[in-house]
C-alpha cells in the first residue's frame, strides 16, 4: 500500500494529518471490498486543474479534484489532482470548515475509485451517502 500526498506549481501542502488519512482511506477502500495500491494525491490550484481538465478531459472548467484511475481488480491505484482554491471557496458557500471539505474531496476520489459514480441519474445522492457515511468513520 502507498499513498502519497504532493503538490504541484507554488501550492503549498495542506494541513493534514498525513498517517490518518492513509488508515481512513484504506479502511473505506475496505469496506468496499477493495486494497489500496498506490495512490497519488496531487494538490494544485485552479489554474492547474483548468488546465488538466482542458488537457485530459476536454472540459472547459473548474473542479475541486479530478481522479485518474489506474485500479486493477480489487486493488486500488490512481492519480487524484485536487484543487486546493475550489475546496475553499467549496467550503466557504456550504458552510463548512477547509478541512471537513477537504477531506470530503479527498474521500470523494477514493470512492470512484471503487466504482461509485456521481454523474447519471441518481448517482449524485448515492455519491453524496457515501461521502457521509465516510467522513463519520473518520478517526478523531
Amino acid at each position: 500500500m502507498s499513498i502519497t500526498f504532493n503538490t504541484e506549481g507554488t501550492v503549498r501542502m495542506p494541513d493534514i494529518d498525513q498517517k490518518r488519512i492513509t488508515q481512513w482511506v484504506a479502511d473505506v477502500a475496505a469496506s468496499y471490498g477493495k486494497r489500496v495500491g498506490e495512490i497519488n494525491y496531487i494538490f494544485v490550484d485552479d489554474e492547474r486543474i483548468l488546465e488538466t481538465n482542458r488537457r485530459f478531459l476536454d472540459h472547459d472548467y473548474y473542479n475541486d479534484i479530478i481522479t485518474f484511475d489506474y485500479t486493477q481488480g480489487r486493488i486500488l491505484s490512481g492519480d487524484l489532482y485536487i484543487s486546493l482554491d475550489t475546496v475553499r471557496s467549496n467550503a466557504r458557500q456550504q458552510g463548512a470548515t477547509y478541512a471537513l471539505e477537504l477531506r470530503r474531496v479527498i474521500i470523494h476520489g477514493v470512492l470512484h475509485l471503487c466504482g461509485i459514480n456521481d454523474k447519471g441519474p441518481g448517482e449524485r445522492e448515492v455519491m453524496e451517502a457515501c461521502e457521509d457515511k465516510a467522513l463519520k468513520a473518520f478517526p478523531q
